[in-house]
């Protein structure tokens, strides 16, 4: 089968098509013939050599949809011909509330999505959303399922609150906002350009300011009259700010530190006489996965795609990630196609 392979770090220019061998299901998996797959900004990071524990050569790739082809021992014959969507990572473990020592996503050091076909355990997979287009599926598994854990599980966003998502544009905070508008909840967004506000606006939100702007969240907070919850993935200076912005009883959840630490520590008497939570949280469960699916088909959402590429333009596909200039999620069509098609 074709694979997008990674032998050597340094950078996308690094990705390369090889042909591999074609994995047949062990017991109690399935074989899923891979007809789209998309990136995610982990998928970068393993590229540029940035990120933990990094097992060369591999087929990275965390999001992906296709058909099941073959099943292993232990697997109704049934299941083949079922159009899917793969969950998007492995071992979750039984405790809701934090994954177990086994976890890991998907893709390095398992076989990613990057490539034609897939072996995954039948309880990873879920039947594909009927409205969607495959590129559509596929957009939403890693992305779609860390918006969700943040939103629903942690932030517990509920109709009439208002919300607050930073940096909207990319492909989690896409969701989130997608997530927070169809729970009925009031969305402010922080973002680096007019283009990527319009966007969230055409998504539902309500207003939203430029971070690089030194007043933004003093704007947002007079704006909103504060927020029930932040859902933020960068981290950095901005912090204080934003934890300004919060109603008593409000919650931060965060599920990255792109910034980094702030110089400065937190205002701790400030938050705990508001009773201010801050929650961490990564990716979700097999149960939560299934959650968000029924949650999307029940409310007919349509996931945001920036544009798609053929597999065989991976590394473009990855280099496009690099200046933070795309909204929504960048996928791979993974068939003989040479046309890239660019989402409006």
């Amino acid at each position: 089968m074709k694979a997008v392979v990674l032998t050597t770090l340094g950078g996308p220019e690094n990705l390369q098509i090889q042909e591999v061998d074609t994995p047949s299901p062990r017991p109690g998996e399935v074989r899923v013939k891979l007809l789209a797959s998309a990136l995610n900004r982990r998928d970068y990071w393993i590229t540029k050599g940035q990120y933990p524990d990094i097992q060369l050569p591999c087929i990275a790739g965390s999001d992906g949809a296709g058909v099941i082809d073959m099943v292993g021992q232990g697997v109704d014959a049934y299941k083949i011909g079922q159009e899917v969507v793969i969950y998007p990572a492995r071992s979750w473990g039984e405790n809701q509330d934090s994954y177990g020592p086994d976890f890991r996503v998907l893709g390095m050091p398992d076989q990613g999505t990057f490539a034609e076909y897939i072996c995954v355990p039948n309880n990873d997979v879920l039947p594909k959303p009927s409205y969607l287009s495959w590129e559509q599926a596929a957009a939403v598994p890693l992305a779609g399922l860390t918006a969700w854990r943040a939103v629903v599980t942690q932030a517990n966003v509920k109709p009439g609150d208002k919300v607050l998502i930073t940096g909207a544009g990319s492909g989690v905070s896409t969701f989130a906002i997608l997530w927070s508008v169809s729970l009925g909840a009031d969305v402010y967004v922080s973002t680096s350009s007019k283009t990527k506000l319009e966007a969230a606006i055409a998504l539902g939100a309500i207003a939203g300011e430029n971070y690089k702007e030194p007043d933004c969240y003093k704007k947002l907070k007079q704006l909103s009259g504060g927020f029930n919850a932040v859902i933020d993935s960068a981290g950095g200076n901005a912090l204080n700010n934003i934890l300004d912005t919060l109603l008593p009883a409000g919650r931060f959840v965060f599920f990255g530190s792109t910034l980094g630490n702030p110089d400065k520590g937190l205002p701790l008497a400030k938050l705990f006489f508001r009773h201010i939570r801050i929650q961490g949280t990564t990716m979700g469960s097999n149960a939560e996965f299934k959650a968000m699916l029924h949650f999307l088909s029940e409310n007919k959402i349509i996931p945001v795609i920036d544009r798609v590429l053929p597999l065989d333009q991976a590394a473009e596909a990855h280099r496009l990630m690099e200046n933070f200039g795309h909204t929504g999620k960048i996928v791979l069509k993974i068939d003989s196609s040479n046309n890239v098609e660019k989402t409006p």
